[in-house]
């Protein structure tokens, strides 16, 4: 996490003219431009931030409420990846010097950004429109929540691959949107590592449903 961050401050330092005193005489580079409050790069940073959580408090709730080890270890790896991927995004938010909530901003309205659509475009489609009490595509309702917290063994594990694995379809949409519409190579890069593993997580995912006789939902 931190790396990335540094790699990213380094180079708006290079690009201010940071580079060694022995250089000698050169053009001044210009200075990276700043990702806009409304733009893909910020858009993505503090919704992804949010569904990350999401998935995070989601793991957590699942370790404590079954004693398989495949699912209590895919499950720290979940929780272990993404809140340090949202770590990664909230840094980049204030390096930026941009809010981590923008008042009357509707989640994903990013993902049109370059489209001039609106929310949901492009990617956005992909992942269908958010279930009513869900805040974003794939995101759990609270009441899905309360049912995971209250399920223990084999319910528990199912309940949750299922909803892990509508939460990855989402996810990934919205990384896939990032992937192509930010700017900033860094952020491009994340988002692209997280379609790589998410993808291969629905994969794994699948495979444990089919193991315990469930499948995934719709």
């Amino acid at each position: 996490m931190l790396a990335l961050l540094f790699a990213a401050a380094a180079t708006v330092a290079a690009a201010n003219g940071g580079g060694s005193a022995g250089s000698g005489p050169s053009a001044p580079a210009a200075a990276p431009r700043t990702p806009g409050l409304r733009s893909p790069d910020a858009g993505f940073a503090r919704d992804m931030a949010v569904h990350h959580q999401q998935a995070v408090e989601m793991s957590f709730v699942v370790r404590d409420r079954t004693q398989d080890e495949a699912v209590r270890t895919l499950a720290y790896d979940i929780a272990n990846t993404q809140a340090n991927q949202r770590g990664m995004l909230l840094g980049w938010l204030d390096l930026w010097g941009l809010p981590k909530v923008v008042a009357g901003e509707p989640p994903m309205s990013w993902m049109g950004a370059s489209g001039g659509h609106g929310g949901h475009a492009g990617h956005g489609a992909d992942a269908g429109a958010a279930k009513p009490g869900a805040l974003m595509p794939g995101m759990a309702t609270k009441e899905e929540l309360d049912q995971l917290g209250a399920a223990s063994g084999r319910d528990a594990e199912v309940l949750f691959l299922q909803l892990m694995t509508d939460h990855h379809k989402g996810g990934v949409a919205m990384a896939e949107g990032c992937a192509q519409q930010c700017e900033t190579p860094v952020e491009r890069a994340l988002a692209q590592g997280m379609v790589d593993a998410q993808s291969s997580e629905l994969t794994l995912m699948a495979d444990m449903l089919r193991q315990r006789g469930a499948a995934p939902r719709g």
